[in-house]
């Protein structure tokens, strides 16, 4: 699918007609990928989950980036049973941090019923927050939790993809399911990742007309069992919002405007999207 430039001025148009499918039918959403123990949160907490379920959103799991917030993450999670979630793990900014009260800390986490998945883990060579040398080092720590605990792995990848998939090679077979959040990348990645049966986290990223316009004729190819959707709120907020949110938070009530979104690129209803994605989210998480 070619994107052209009077399909790209119709996109918000076509966005804000699905959107309001959510709202007005009992959709159920899942978002697989929210930092709600961001301090951007703390003054409105309540308010931000009671808009996500004003708009659809039926469960959300919390990500665990660092020793602290995947701590944080669980006991959000153990406060809301049924509707958070979360994942413990370390960011590869954070990877410097990684130590062996670190990998306890992880081993016993994942050892309980709110913890889902292992990470936010996997490597980010844009930035280099932490050498790559320790990243790659609490990489293959985490994968090592993956194998020993049977958890599903949730993956971050920037400018990384050889090492990245060298790492995940090099673990095929004692690893179960894994998805790539956050997907931003080009094509010949997203079929390195579909071929080894990953699934795909699509955010807002998609309506960011500067930088997203490939996802629009990417996503179509994510086969829909192997498709999910994410906020990763408090970042990404949705270029194309009308109006936009004056302190530019993104928050979990946009989910609805991130599947329609994906929804348009693929040529697919929303009520659709959002049952197969949640679907996904349910059997991947284990919800």
């Amino acid at each position: 699918m070619n994107t052209t430039a009077a399909e790209v001025e119709r996109f918000p148009c076509i966005m804000a007609a699905f959107a309001l499918q959510v709202t007005r039918s009992n959709v159920e959403l899942i978002d697989i990928g929210v930092n709600l123990t961001h301090d951007s949160f703390r003054p409105d907490f309540d308010a931000v989950l009671e808009r996500a379920r004003q708009h659809g959103v039926a469960a959300m799991v919390v990500t665990g980036a660092s020793a602290a917030g995947s701590r944080a993450a669980r006991e959000l999670a153990r406060s809301h049973p049924g509707f958070l979630h979360a994942t413990a793990g370390v960011h590869p900014h954070h990877a410097h941090e990684y130590d062996e009260a670190t990998d306890a800390l992880l081993r016993q986490l994942l050892a309980t019923a709110e913890v889902k998945a292992v990470g936010e883990t996997g490597l980010d060579y844009h930035r280099n927050y932490s050498p790559r040398a320790a990243q790659l080092a609490a990489f293959e720590r985490q994968l090592a939790i993956a194998a020993d605990t049977g958890k599903p792995l949730f993956l971050h990848q920037r400018d990384a993809h050889a090492d990245f998939l060298a790492c995940m090679n090099n673990m095929a077979g004692r690893i179960g399911p894994a998805v790539v959040h956050c997907f931003t990348g080009s094509g010949p990645e997203l079929d390195d990742y579909l071929a080894r049966g990953w699934y795909v986290g699509i955010t807002g990223w998609i309506c960011d007309e500067r930088r997203g316009l490939h996802l629009r004729e990417l996503v179509p190819r994510i086969p829909a069992e192997r498709l999910l959707i994410e906020t990763d709120a408090p970042y990404l907020l949705p270029r194309d919002l009308v109006p936009k949110p004056s302190h530019r938070r993104n928050e979990p009530m946009y989910l609805a405007h991130v599947c329609a979104a994906v929804a348009a690129a693929r040529g697919e209803s929303v009520p659709e999207l959002a049952a197969r994605t949640a679907a996904n989210a349910r059997a991947f998480f284990g919800l």
